[in-house]
């Protein structure tokens, strides 16, 4: 179901989350994030209804380096031959080499469980984004360093459509909206930083990888719901992950 983005926003849902395909009015084409598994028929099945050759696409953007967001990156690269863009401090993740502390130690432990399962193979970033760099897709797109989940975690903010893409920044469904759980986040002490800095941005739309339905508006008022209780723990010295994060 999609409401209330822009035109040219395709999500696909894969097994543990969405990525998405964004074409803009002249048919170019960029991935944002490549999902885990299962997505694969999906993109093929989606470029065949757009009538796009894989080779029109012009770039593959990550958010971070997690397997529900790289997990099909190196396929997706053979598929396209398009450049992969991402932050430095990703391709430790995407090789399985990034050295988790604390309770992120377990989603250590779980990625490398799907390392085997799936039968991963890492790809390569082509090209590092730092914060503030402006890409010439979709109409423009500026990069927008949001660390916490991972340090090299970021979003992409549309001036055009006054949009965000904010990655693994909070998950948005109808049951619950919450910051990722604790063994998930890299650098947990940064992400209260990255909260205010998206309600800085103060986008009209915010478009998260985790989702029940593809409707920016709604998830900014969700967004916005739930950084009023986010920093409501925070002044009462609470952790913000207590509640959202299980931490």
């Amino acid at each position: 179901m999609l409401t209330n983005v822009p035109p040219g926003i395709f999500g696909i849902r894969g097994l543990m989350g969405s990525c998405h395909l964004l074409v803009d009015d002249h048919g170019g084409a960029v991935f944002l994030d490549t999902g885990l598994a299962g997505e694969a028929g999906q993109v093929r099945r989606l470029l065949r209804r757009l009538r796009l050759d894989p080779r029109a696409v012009q770039a593959i953007l990550l958010t971070h380096g997690h397997l529900d967001h790289g997990g099909n990156l190196a396929w997706l690269q053979r598929l396209t031959g398009a450049p992969v863009l991402a932050h430095p401090a990703e391709q430790a993740h995407l090789d399985g080499t990034w050295p988790f502390q604390g309770p992120a130690r377990w989603c250590g432990r779980l990625e490398r469980f799907g390392y085997g399962m799936l039968g991963y193979r890492p790809g390569r970033i082509d090209r590092f984004l730092a914060d503030g760099d402006e890409l010439p897709f979709w109409g423009g797109l500026r990069v927008v360093h949001l660390p916490g989940h991972t340090a090299g975690h970021c979003g992409f903010y549309s001036r055009r459509h006054d949009l965000l893409f904010c990655g693994d920044l909070f998950a948005s469904y109808f049951f619950r909206v919450h910051l990722p759980y604790a063994i998930l986040n890299t650098v947990p002490e940064l992400m209260a930083s990255s909260l205010r800095r998206a309600l800085a941005l103060d986008p009209r739309f915010i478009v998260p990888q985790h989702y029940d339905v593809l409707d920016g508006e709604l998830h900014r008022r969700r967004f916005d719901r739930m950084c009023a209780e986010v920093f409501a723990r925070e002044r009462r010295g609470e952790s913000i992950l207590g509640r959202f994060g299980l931490g």
